[in-house]
């Protein structure tokens, strides 16, 4: 376990005693503080989620997503991951910021791509780490030293359970957490600690008889309550696969080209959303509603200098061009759209080649 850097302006010497409480307190203001919505504590006791893991990876729902049992047991036990973990301090920020083109009118629009929201601005992952470390910082500066790390879907964590058991959410019935009064557009951070500070309350469940997200999912992904077959998933479709998508599925993923929100967009409880407050999470290149045209004419080149920071550079170029080119072939029928996948008939990708093919065959329907 990571020891914190020298002491900042240190209010306590390591021989005196540690209100617990107090400084349990203090971490959740100085998250507000350094730009986090929320900041939780909970145990590492994860028994009935790990039970919940291993039934899932047993059905082959993860699909590709081999890194998802590569840990074993570690992914639902802090302590084992993290030697010395006593409590994990749970963070979530805000991600959808003020100013972006509505989520439905872009779905709706045929001939404009759709991102998923928490993709559009600069990679979260840098920057809540950068956070985290900050908010480690200041607890040394308390406490002096002790042992953490800080993890932003860097490493194999339950994240979702352990922000309900921090109080900061529920897992939905769309396997997404859901916080009563910021509804579920917000990333997720971790510091695991050797701390023994006092856990928060889990959050209780609150979704009821409400199925919209499951009858909503365009590719009936959601099989049941809170049992998601990512295989069927458009973001694990459209970002972690690799090879050619299921014909089957092209169809129903409509313009959806990196990522999908369908499930949170009839969320009830996204009234509450609340809009981010950081700048870097605004839009980059108009992607909150570009035209598939013009993204699918993107040199690899310009692919990579306009994603660098981004989510988005994931699904790398060819998964880029894979993605436009099905979305094309669901796009109303132009000559625009058939021109512009005509260009990229002879792509030296055989995946590429072969979306191209079946976007033209629909356009020529």
């Amino acid at each position: 376990m990571r020891q914190a850097p020298p002491a900042y302006n240190a209010r306590m010497s390591p021989s005196t005693a540690i209100d617990y409480a107090t400084l349990a307190s203090d971490i959740k203001r100085w998250a507000r503080e350094l730009g986090f919505a929320e900041a939780g504590i909970s145990g590492v006791a994860l028994g009935d989620d790990e039970q919940h893991l291993q039934r899932w990876l047993a059905d082959g729902h993860h699909g590709e997503m081999e890194y998802m049992a590569r840990h074993g047991a570690k992914r639902a036990r802090p302590a084992e991951l993290e030697p010395g973990t006593r409590r994990v301090i749970s963070v979530r920020m805000d991600y959808v910021p003020p100013g972006t083109r509505g989520a439905w009118e872009v779905i709706r629009d045929g001939e404009a791509g759709y991102v998923a929201r928490y993709a559009l601005g600069r990679d979260y992952h840098k920057l809540m780490r950068h956070r985290l470390q900050k908010l480690a910082e200041r607890i040394h500066g308390v406490v002096g030293d002790f042992g953490y790390r800080a993890y932003v879907d860097s490493a194999p964590v339950l994240e979702k359970a352990l922000a309900r058991n921090a109080g900061l959410g529920w897992i939905g019935k769309h396997t997404v957490l859901i916080n009563r009064r910021a509804g579920s557009y917000f990333f997720l951070g971790e510091l695991y600690t050797d701390l023994p500070l006092p856990a928060d309350e889990p959050a209780s469940a609150h979704c009821g008889s409400c199925s919209r997200c499951i009858e909503v999912c365009p590719t009936q992904a959601i099989l049941a309550p809170y049992k998601l077959d990512a295989r069927r998933c458009i973001s694990y479709l459209t970002i972690e696969l690799k090879g050619p998508i299921p014909e089957e599925l092209r169809a129903p993923i409509g313009n959806r080209i990196f990522g999908c929100d369908d499930c949170q967009l009839v969320c009830p409880w996204n009234k509450f959303a609340q809009e981010a407050t950081e700048p870097d999470f605004a839009p980059r290149h108009s992607l909150d509603g570009a035209k598939l045209i013009e993204l699918f004419a993107w040199s690899e080149q310009e692919f990579l200098q306009r994603t660098e920071g981004m989510a988005i550079r994931r699904t790398g170029y060819e998964g880029w061009l894979r993605n436009i080119a099905v979305a094309l072939g669901n796009a109303p029928q132009s000559a625009a759209a058939r021109e512009a996948l005509n260009a990229r008939a002879g792509h030296p990708s055989p995946m590429v080649r072969e979306h191209v093919a079946w976007a033209l065959a629909r356009q020529g329907r």
